[in-house]
């Protein structure tokens, strides 16, 4: 029983929940990405460089053939999907890495910023009371 206690206090800690909400955003993210690179980045670089489509950017290795009556496909290098992978990569990065600098440069602010002056300990208060009835 303690176990699945122990559980429970884990599961709905605050950084479990923040995790679970930073993958479900980051695949979404990954998802507008991809389709940012291939759907807006790509097509007008494949113009540029004559017309290429990077998706059909591979060399064959091996041509399809067929031997007694089966099909074997091509064996082809997909290197334009690789292309447009690292292109997604390099993209995700550098918006991670702009998300650390801002989150970064927020703690900087709070730490820099000055804390408020320590209350006086109780005693001190005390002793400042008992002075104060005394001048009275």
């Amino acid at each position: 029983m303690g176990m699945l206690k122990e559980f429970k206090e884990f599961a709905v800690k605050g950084n479990v929940v923040d995790l679970a909400v930073a993958v479900i955003i980051g695949g979404a993210f990954g998802k507008i990405v991809t389709s940012f690179v291939n759907d807006i980045i790509m097509p007008p670089l494949g113009v540029l460089l004559g017309g290429v489509d990077f998706k059909d950017l591979a060399l064959t290795l091996k041509e399809a053939y067929t031997e007694e009556g089966v099909d074997f496909p091509a064996v082809v290098l997909s290197y334009g999907n690789f292309i447009q992978n690292v292109v997604d990569f390099v993209i995700i990065a550098f918006v991670i890495f702009l998300a650390i600098k801002a989150i970064n440069s927020r703690k900087k602010k709070v730490e820099a910023a000055p804390a408020p002056p320590a209350a006086p300990p109780k005693s001190e208060l005390l002793l400042e009371e008992i002075r104060d009835l005394l001048k009275k």
